[in-house]
């Protein structure tokens, strides 16, 4: 059994709880850290078989104070932190025309400044454990590892979904930006970009057939993605096989990135073909 402590934010469902419950599976110690307490109770009973293994502790990412609770309550449980997930997110609906600035705020405070929040409190208790350390030779060998849940849109854009995208642009260079300031102490950062999954982000289109075919119609493996896929890309990042990569985003997207994206046609196009 591993002595490794994996904390994952957002971690109540969907893809985070495939995170926790693959991590769990692997013989990691576990936080779940979630807002919601009830689905948050429940994934910990879902997964626990030695309660000393895991635990759940209540935190809105963008907010500070809870932050360090979050990872007060970690370290006093479980004394170290060597994986970092960082999953929380929303999605609110609204383009440049309709979306709200307060829409647009809550969008970036929880799926970046969020993000940005839990890495700065977890790396600054990665260098403390890292200047108590005698032997220092083989800083970069240690297997501390930060992972941040991107998107697909990251790299393409859904015009009705502004700040969900501009968020997760953000992230990319986020990721870049901390993987190099990192590096030299052994920290790794990188990203998973998933495409269409079955969370509750994708319960929209449940029994809508026309926002089915069109998700199938851009995705070459032909169907949707499973959480327990997403987080199979989360175990590798977090593992000694992916010791010399850093600064990266593989995307779990059934081949959609690949894909020349095509839009509808519009009766006002013009014809010169």
């Amino acid at each position: 059994m591993s002595e490794k402590v994996v904390l994952v934010t957002g971690g109540a469902r969907g893809i985070g709880f495939a995170c926790v419950r693959r991590f769990y599976e692997d013989g990691y110690r576990v936080v779940i850290a979630d807002r919601e307490d009830t689905e948050g109770a429940r994934a910990l009973d879902d997964i626990v078989a030695d309660p000393s293994r895991a635990i759940y502790v209540h935190c809105d990412v963008s907010d500070k104070l809870e932050v360090h609770n979050l990872i007060a309550e970690t370290v006093s449980a479980f004394g170290r932190i060597d994986v970092l997930i960082n999953n929380a997110g929303i999605a609110l609906p609204g383009g440049i025309l309709d979306l709200s600035e307060e829409d647009f705020d809550r969008v970036l405070a929880v799926n970046l400044r969020g993000a940005f929040l839990v890495s700065k409190a977890v790396t600054r208790f990665m260098f403390d454990e890292i200047e108590n350390r005698e032997d220092r030779s083989r800083l970069t060998e240690r297997p501390y590892s930060i992972i941040n849940m991107s998107s697909i849109n990251e790299e393409v854009a859904i015009p009705d979904y502004l700040a969900y995208t501009v968020s997760k642009g953000g992230m990319r260079q986020m990721t870049r930006a901390m993987a190099l300031e990192l590096a030299p102490y052994g920290i790794r950062v990188n990203a998973i970009g998933p495409g269409s999954i079955k969370t509750n982000m994708l319960a929209g289109v449940a029994g809508d057939k026309e926002a089915q075919d069109k998700i199938y119609a851009r995705t070459p493996l032909g169907r949707i993605g499973q959480p327990d896929e997403v987080a199979g890309v989360a175990a590798f990042l977090a593992s000694e096989d992916a010791s010399y990569i850093t600064g990266q985003t593989i995307y779990p997207d059934g081949g959609r990135l690949a894909l020349n994206y095509t839009m509808p046609p519009r009766d006002d196009m013009i014809e010169d073909i």
